[in-house]
């Protein structure tokens, strides 16, 4: 049987010489592979070759004839259009949502300060993502699935819904960068489309500044563990943040020069900060040297363990103190405000990153200025 320059469904239902019948111009790589077996029965099955990031590779597409002529023509254009634009369209080539989250989290979660943020992004997309695009390979996802997964949550939960959101464009920017797709589903094109939630933003609870020295003295009081109320008193007058305060260790803390110096692995911004130490904060520390429990820890856990945030949370609420540990940094930013200090000095002693032009001038700490203020800020509270 004379084989045509393409195929065509009669040829292929009646061809009996094993042979491979290629599908001619246009067929994107197609040929029919017609092979005897050992029964001396024909099988024909349908194959694609095709150069996938430069190596010629076989690709099947189905027996005849489960698989139609046009079935398997479709297929082959696919594929061939999954190459141009950069995908592997091997199925076993592109990994699941859920396998490439897992790559994903693998290659940040050395970056990340501890276990939690590892823990946060496995229990987000696992709740909220992997349902509808855990098994959905990454080069099938769009923007439609993406929001099937925050549409339900995204007026109850925003703030969950946006770190979703966020999780799942990382893990599409990174099938992006490995070429299973073109695009981040997650991004920009989906906000539109996300309803809107009117209202004020929700800020952390915080005390007004004239307030902050009656807390001190309720917790300077207390009965309790020592350690937790003396943490609390620090994080007050240096404005630092809980984390920083709770994880500072004695090898950090220069006396001498009255400074900590708190490690990048720490810090939010990545970046090591100095924070200058009143005469208060001192104290604060030489009492806990004096008491300490631990070797390496300035502020200890009963257990001798980094504190864990959630008591010093309890702590606030048992003494009536009507503000979260992280609103003491707003109310000594208030304090600032209308003492009129600078505002550069103010968002150094935050260890705030300055943005925009005036960032990019920014080289100083301000440490010198920034002395002054907190020593004022210590003043002013009454220690």
């Amino acid at each position: 049987m004379k084989r045509p320059r393409q195929l065509s469904a009669a040829f292929v239902r009646t061809i009996r010489q094993p042979g491979r019948y290629g599908d001619g111009r246009g067929g994107y790589g197609l040929s029919l592979l017609v092979k005897s077996t050992a029964t001396g029965r024909l099988s024909k099955s349908w194959a694609q070759r095709l150069r996938i990031n430069g190596k010629p590779f076989n690709l099947g597409l189905g027996a005849y004839p489960i698989v139609t002529l046009a079935e398997a023509r479709t297929k082959a254009l696919a594929n061939r259009r999954a190459v141009e634009k950069g995908q592997d369209p091997r199925g076993g080539g592109v990994p699941t949502f859920a396998q490439a989250a897992e790559t994903v989290i693998r290659l940040h979660a050395k970056n990340w300060k501890g276990s939690a943020s590892e823990a946060q992004w496995r229990q987000s997309l696992r709740d909220y993502s992997f349902p509808k695009l855990g098994g959905k390979r990454v080069n099938e996802i769009n923007t439609a699935d993406v929001l099937a997964c925050l549409v339900p949550i995204w007026n109850e939960k925003r703030v969950t819904a946006s770190r979703v959101r966020q999780r799942i464009g990382a893990v599409m920017k990174w099938a992006v960068a490995k070429g299973y797709r073109q695009d981040n589903p997650a991004g920009d094109a989906i906000a539109a489309a996300l309803p809107r939630v009117g209202g004020r933003r929700n800020h952390f609870k915080a005390l007004p500044h004239a307030q902050v020295a009656g807390a001190i003295e309720k917790v300077q009081s207390a009965n309790g563990w020592l350690a937790s109320r003396l943490c609390l008193e620090f994080i007050v007058l240096t404005a630092a943040r809980s984390g920083e305060v709770r994880g500072a260790q004695w090898g950090e803390i220069d006396f001498e020069s009255a400074m900590w110096i708190v490690p990048e692995n720490r810090m939010k911004s990545g970046k090591e900060h100095r924070v200058p130490l009143s005469t208060r904060a001192l104290d604060v520390l030489g009492e806990a040297r004096d008491n300490a429990s631990s070797p390496d820890l300035v502020f200890p856990s009963v257990q001798g363990l980094v504190q864990q945030r959630h008591v010093l949370t309890q702590l606030l609420k048992d003494l009536g103190i009507k503000s979260t540990v992280h609103g003491f940094r707003s109310s000594f930013r208030d304090w600032a405000a209308e003492s009129g200090v600078e505002r550069a000095i103010a968002e150094a002693a935050l260890a705030h990153t300055v943005g925009g032009v005036e960032g990019a001038y920014f080289r100083s700490d301000l440490f010198a200025r920034r002395r002054e203020v907190m020593q004022a800020w210590t003043d002013y509270l009454g220690q």
